[in-house]
């Protein structure tokens, strides 16, 4: 994510400080800019001359108080961790500018819980970026308990210069909201394979081939209103006591964990994936979000 991060801001013409414990990672970090830059130009969004200008832009260093330096925004992107996030929190408020909004990339993480050691909490917020980040625009801003209205407007103006579509999230709850729908909706899916009542394929093709077709043009909310919301409840006054509703994770997912069943990464989870297949489906996700995406930057 960090690099995709850095990406978004240096071709707006932003300065960047890129920070990593490794300069072999930052030496990748620049050869996955070129390429993503690259191959977008190549498909029409942004221009092959415009490439190592925005590399360029971006100041890839080992030390956290030279990135830090003169800052006026930070996204912090470390793994789910959340002792480290504090820790790096802790630092950042020490080392960057009093004005600086520092703002975290946790998906599911307290805001609240992040921001705990540092003395200025007003001004630390989170920005969940969706992955990739230069290619999906949805940013979630999160309030934490302390973050001040004006680190909110002031990070929401500077995702829509910088070409991202961001959203207000106003309470600091687990997975935010793009991350609780979500896996509202895997917990059912999960749940239906489960069961026996289809196999994974065909939970997949229903999505794909159903409703999935209408989200990117209309969401649930609006949904609701366009069938009239009196329909909706009688929908779910008989539907929802039938839907899936542990807190606690499929018994059916802690199996496959277990077996060593990861999806992707073994060959082996709801279904099976030759490496020819995992293949062809990065790239049919790449596909669709870079053709997407172009049709936004048009």
């Amino acid at each position: 994510m960090g690099h995709g991060l850095a990406q978004i801001f240096a071709v707006y013409g932003c300065t960047v400080g890129l920070m990593d414990v490794k300069e072999g990672l930052l030496d990748r970090a620049r050869e996955n800019m070129r390429n993503n830059l690259t191959l977008m130009a190549q498909k029409g969004i942004g221009r092959l001359e415009d490439v190592e200008p925005a590399i360029g832009r971006v100041v890839p260093t080992t030390d956290l108080k030279e990135a830090a330096k003169g800052a006026g925004f930070v996204v912090e992107a470390v793994n789910e961790n959340p002792k480290l996030k504090q820790e790096i929190f802790r630092q950042l408020d020490e080392l960057c500018p009093a004005d600086a909004i520092l703002a975290t990339n946790t998906s599911v993480i307290s805001i609240t819980e992040i921001a705990q050691k540092a003395r200025v909490r007003e001004r630390i917020l989170g920005t969940h970026f969706w992955n990739p980040p230069y290619l999906i625009p949805l940013v979630e801003v999160i309030r934490g308990r302390d973050t001040s209205e004006e680190a909110m407007e002031k990070t929401m103006k500077l995702l829509t210069d910088v070409g991202k579509h961001p959203v207000r999230v106003n309470k600091d709850v687990p997975g935010f909201v793009g991350n609780r729908l979500q896996h509202a909706l895997w917990r059912e899916a999960i749940s239906i394979v489960e069961r026996g009542i289809a196999d994974a394929a065909t939970v997949d093709e229903c999505v794909k081939y159903g409703f999935g077709l209408r989200l990117p043009v209309l969401g649930p909310m609006e949904n609701a209103d366009m069938v009239g919301t009196d329909l909706v409840l009688a929908i779910h006054d008989y539907i929802l006591k039938h839907l899936e509703s542990s807190p606690d994770p499929s018994p059916l997912l802690k199996e496959k964990v277990r077996n060593g069943e990861l999806g992707f990464k073994t060959g082996r989870g709801f279904q099976e994936w030759s490496p020819e297949e995992v293949e062809r489906s990065r790239k049919r996700l790449q596909e669709h979000l870079l053709e997407v995406t172009k049709g936004i930057d048009t």
